[in-house]
C-alpha cells in the first residue's frame, strides 16, 4: 500500500447508529423516555433521601470518611485509578491497533454518558462508535468489538457469583441469595458458553440459529421502531467468521483483561472497607467479593444510570446484614466512598475527553498514515459476502448487546 493511501471509505459510515424512528413514533418514544427518567429519579431519591438515612446519618458517614489516614486515601486513589485503567486494557485487548490514550477516551466518554443519563447505554455506544469510526474503525469491526466485549462481560458477570461462592465457603456458610445467584450463573454460563461454542464451530448451527432468530429479531426491531434486519443468518455467519479469527488470535488476552477489570473494581471496594476501619473479622474479604458479585449480576441491566441507588442499597444490605449500628455506619461510609471514587470521576474526565476529541483530536488520535496502517493490522477474518453485505443488520445487532462497552462499570 502506498503511504498516501487514504483511510478506507468503509471506515466512515455513521448512519447505521443514527437511524431515525419511523414517522409518528417520536411521541411514544418521548413518553417512554420521560417515564424511564421519572422512575429512575424516584428510585434514586428514595434510596438516598429515605432509605440510606435510616441506616446511617450522612453526618456519621462523613465523620467516618474524615477519620481515614492519608495512606488509606492514597491506597483508594491508586486502586480506583488501576480499576479505571484496567478497562482501557480490555478495549485494547480487542482492538490492539489503538493507543492507550484512545482507549481511555472511548472508555471515559462512554461511561460519562452512561453514568449521567437514564438509559444512557445506547448513547454511550454512540459516543464510542463516533470516536472509533473517526480513527478508522469500520462498521463491521465495531460490531465485532461491541459483541465480543459484551459477551465476555456477560460471561464474567455470570461467573463471578460462582467464584464468590467458592471463596465464601472458606470463611462462612454462604447465604441463600449467593447460592441461588451462583446456581443461576452456572446454568446461564454453561448455556451461553455452549451456544457460543456451537456457533463458532458449526456453520450449520449458525445458519439454523440465524433463521430461527429472524422473526424474533424482526419483532423486536418493530417494537423498537427500527427497520427489521433482512438477513439475520447472514449477519450471524459474518460475526461467526470474524469472531472466530479474533478469539483464536487474542481470546486469552480478552478473557484475562475482562476478568482483571472486574476484580480490580472489587479491590476498590475492599480498599474502602479497610480504609474506613472495618477489619477482616467484621467484614471478611470473602463476604465483600460475594456481595460485589451478586450486585454486579443484579445491576447488569441498570434501571438507573450506573445502577445509582440500587448498587448502594444492595451492597450495604449484604455487607451490614446482622451487624451492629457502628459497623453499619462504617459499611455505609465505605460503600458510598467506593461509589464516589468509581462512579463520579469518569463524568468530568469523560466530558474532557469528548471535548479534546472534538476540538483537539491530534492530542488523542494518530495521523491518517498511521491510521491506515493500524486498520490493516486489525485481527479480522478474510472477507466474505456475508460480512460486507450486512452492515446495517450487524450494527442493529450490536446495539442490542446485553452489556455494551460503554455500559457503566
Amino acid at each position: 500500500m502506498p503511504d498516501a493511501d487514504p483511510a478506507p471509505p468503509r471506515a466512515q459510515p455513521a448512519a447505521p447508529l443514527q437511524a431515525q424512528p419511523a414517522g409518528g413514533a417520536s411521541r411514544p418514544r418521548t413518553g417512554r423516555t420521560v417515564l424511564r427518567t421519572a422512575v429512575s429519579a424516584a428510585l434514586i431519591a428514595a434510596a438516598f433521601g429515605f432509605v440510606l438515612p435510616h441506616v446511617a446519618s450522612y453526618r456519621s458517614v462523613w465523620a467516618s470518611v474524615q477519620a481515614m489516614t492519608w495512606p488509606h486515601v492514597l491506597l483508594i486513589g491508586t486502586a480506583a485509578a488501576a480499576s479505571m485503567g484496567a478497562y482501557w486494557i480490555t478495549i485494547r485487548a480487542v482492538l490492539p491497533w489503538i493507543r492507550i490514550r484512545q482507549a481511555a477516551a472511548v472508555s471515559l466518554g462512554s461511561n460519562a454518558v452512561a453514568n449521567s443519563l437514564p438509559a444512557g447505554g445506547a448513547l454511550a455506544m454512540g459516543i464510542s462508535w463516533a470516536m472509533l469510526s473517526s480513527w478508522g474503525l469500520s462498521t463491521a469491526d465495531y460490531v465485532l468489538y461491541t459483541l465480543v466485549t459484551g459477551i465476555w462481560n456477560v460471561f464474567t458477570l455470570l461467573g463471578l457469583p460462582v467464584l464468590a461462592l467458592l471463596v465464601m465457603a472458606t470463611a462462612s456458610r454462604p447465604g441463600t441469595a449467593l447460592i441461588t445467584a451462583a446456581a443461576v450463573g452456572v446454568a446461564l454460563l454453561a448455556a451461553a458458553a455452549t451456544g457460543l461454542g456451537l456457533l463458532l464451530h458449526s456453520r450449520a448451527f449458525a445458519l439454523r440459529t440465524g433463521r430461527a432468530l429472524q422473526r424474533p429479531v424482526a419483532a423486536a426491531a418493530r417494537l423498537a421502531r427500527r427497520s427489521p434486519p433482512a438477513d439475520v443468518a447472514g449477519a450471524l455467519l459474518g460475526f461467526r467468521d470474524r469472531a472466530g479469527a479474533l478469539l483464536t488470535a487474542r481470546g486469552w488476552r480478552i478473557t484475562a483483561a475482562t476478568v482483571a477489570s472486574q476484580l480490580t473494581l472489587w479491590l476498590v471496594l475492599l480498599a474502602c472497607l479497610r480504609a474506613i476501619g472495618l477489619s477482616q473479622a467484621q467484614v471478611p474479604w470473602q463476604t465483600s467479593l460475594a456481595a460485589f458479585a451478586f450486585i454486579r449480576l443484579l445491576t447488569a441491566l441498570p434501571i438507573t444510570p450506573g445502577g445509582l441507588g440500587i448498587t448502594e442499597l444492595g451492597l450495604i444490605g449484604l455487607l451490614a446484614a446482622g451487624a451492629s449500628h457502628t459497623v453499619s455506619v462504617r459499611v455505609t461510609a465505605a460503600v458510598l466512598l467506593y461509589r464516589a471514587v468509581t462512579y463520579l470521576p469518569p463524568i468530568p474526565l469523560g466530558a474532557l475527553a469528548c471535548l479534546i476529541w472534538r476540538h483537539a483530536p491530534a492530542l488523542i488520535s494518530t495521523s491518517p498514515r498511521a491510521r491506515a496502517g493500524q486498520d490493516r493490522a486489525q485481527v479480522t477474518a478474510p472477507s466474505s459476502p456475508h460480512r460486507t453485505s450486512q452492515p446495517d443488520e450487524a450494527a442493529a445487532t450490536a446495539r442490542s448487546a446485553t452489556v455494551a462497552p460503554g455500559a457503566p462499570r
